[in-house]
């Protein structure tokens, strides 16, 4: 009898800690469930509301300067806002957004993909992305002059005297997608680097509130490919998405901007991906409010298609996927 209880017992807090172990051991077992649409997107909204910046001016001072939090100096001539044709008065509320690392990119789904000038998309490498808009009391303001940024050049590796200025546009499927700005018609829209070292800076002159970017686009001479990456069963475009990490390429990042209802596959149909490329693919998704994500070093071949399974994911919080991306080569 003594030693059946003994077993019994022995049998229990085995149990007891299987139990344990399982239900905590949520990494590596991910729910079969996959996300909403909507769940994946608040976590985007969530990571855009993190590095959204409040400033205030009175428009009757005129010239204001905001120094952001990464050291940024934006200048507003608030006696060009105007509300309905008619010039502002009183406080105006700046809004004000920027995003120089690939890990910040993508929690915020702010890729740096550019319009090429014979059609599609390519990558291209950021100097920063800035997101600007001028509100009173709720309402749109215009802006009838040009704003300016100075960018301290030290946050994406250096002057480059190749940066071009590009307005971004959202797309209806949620795409960041970026046009070049050609100069205005008294030459005073564009972008110049001055300055060396810690004090080098871009200074860019535009007049339009929304998406501008400092970028130029990502050369190299190889044969290009399309690829394409498999993901779980029941993840798609809306609830899930595939981004690509060009080593080397710090102040950008490139997304798969198609999904194939048919194949069930994303898609990089511009055929822009360079055979030989080393690069990192990553899944990215929604679980119970933190991301779920797997990262895999890749060389590109022709036609790669790159899978990935649930079992081999990570669940963290966006702190810690920030800073996988950001710490790929």
């Amino acid at each position: 009898m003594k030693n059946t209880f003994r077993k019994t017992g022995l049998l229990l807090l085995a149990a007891l800690a299987f139990a344990n172990c399982d239900s905590n051991d949520d990494d590596n077992n991910p729910s079969n469930v996959a996300p909403t649409a909507s769940a994946f997107n608040a976590l985007r909204e969530s990571a855009m509301d993190k590095i959204t910046q409040q400033f205030t001016l009175i428009a009757e001072d005129g010239t204001s300067t905001f120094t952001s939090d990464k050291g940024v100096e934006l200048t507003i001539n608030a006696n060009c806002l105007t509300l309905n044709g008619n010039p502002v008065t009183g406080e105006v509320n700046i809004e004000y957004a920027e995003v120089f690392d690939p890990g910040t990119m993508l929690v915020t789904n702010k890729t740096t993909m550019g319009a090429l000038p014979g059609g599609g998309f390519g990558l291209i490498i950021s100097g920063g992305e800035f997101y600007i808009n001028a509100t009173q009391n709720g309402q749109q303001l215009d802006l009838g002059c040009n704003m300016n940024l100075k960018i301290p050049a030290n946050l994406t590796g250096g002057i480059d005297n190749e940066m071009v200025l590009w307005t971004g546009v959202i797309d209806e499927d949620g795409n960041l997608k970026w046009n070049e700005i050609g100069p205005d018609a008294a030459g005073q829209q564009g972008v110049f680097g001055e300055g060396q070292g810690e004090g080098a800076a871009y200074y860019a002159f535009f007049g339009n509130f929304g998406w501008t970017n400092v970028d130029r686009f990502y050369s190299d001479p190889r044969p290009k490919t399309t690829i394409l990456a498999d993901v779980p069963e029941g993840y798609n475009f809306g609830n899930s998405a595939i981004y690509l990490h060009y080593d080397g390429e710090g102040s950008s990042l490139a997304k798969l901007d198609s999904f194939d209802n048919v194949s069930q596959l994303f898609t990089e149909h511009y055929g822009q991906i360079p055979i030989g490329l080393e690069c990192h693919v990553i899944f990215a998704t929604e679980e119970n409010g933190q991301w779920r994500y797997a990262v895999k070093g890749v060389t590109i071949q022709e036609n790669d298609v790159y899978t990935f399974t649930l079992a081999e994911t990570t669940l963290g919080s966006e702190a810690a996927l920030v800073s996988v991306i950001n710490a790929l080569p």
